[in-house]
């Protein structure tokens, strides 16, 4: 792809895709984790990790909704690099809190298979969380997840089997900054 023709390709894929959950829609859900996890964890002063890129966003914009005492901290570790299929899990940044004998809440774009998700769940067990929850905003919805029955503990928002970015999560490097969820056409 020539740098010169990205931005023209990047908004035709923008152009074409489809809108599957508005700001609005995305805000709504956000506010709604935000409730459930102030309920159930407002008095056990855990640590927040987000997964960063994807996690960004939502978890920029979550924080606003817990009001009571947090640490937030975030990690990087990828199976994607700008690509739409995933690979072996890269670890770029992990986190520098210590989790000995906390509570730890990995927040997250979108659960598809889970496999990134589930090896940081390991890891944070191996430092001796004591418990470690997942918030989500979306979960994709097919039968490739990392395991059997996976589920988040606070979760957003469905979203079909499709190549979806926006509102964090990329499109080959691009569109994280789009205010909605978007599916690519064909994907």
């Amino acid at each position: 792809m020539s740098q010169t023709n990205i931005p023209q390709q990047m908004q035709q894929v923008f152009d074409e895709s489809d809108c599957l959950y508005s700001l609005d829609e995305l805000q709504k859900a956000v506010a709604e984790i935000g409730r459930e996890i102030s309920d159930e964890l407002a008095d056990k002063n855990p640590i927040l990790l987000s997964i960063m890129n994807g996690g960004l966003v939502f978890s920029g914009q979550l924080m606003p909704h817990l009001n009571f005492p947090l640490q937030l901290d975030y990690l990087h570790a990828t199976r994607y690099r700008a690509e739409t299929s995933g690979g072996d899990l890269d670890w770029l940044v992990e986190p520098s809190i210590e989790m000995t004998n906390r509570i730890v809440v990995i927040l997250d774009d979108i659960l598809d298979e889970g496999h990134t998700l589930k090896a940081i769940i390991d890891y944070c067990e191996a430092q001796g969380a004591e418990r470690v929850y997942t918030a989500v905003l979306l979960d994709k919805q097919h039968d490739r997840k990392a395991f059997k029955g996976f589920k988040a503990d606070f979760e957003g928002l469905i979203v079909e089997d499709r190549f979806v970015f926006g509102f964090g999560m990329d499109y080959q490097g691009y569109w994280r900054n789009a205010a909605g969820i978007y599916a690519v056409k064909g994907l």
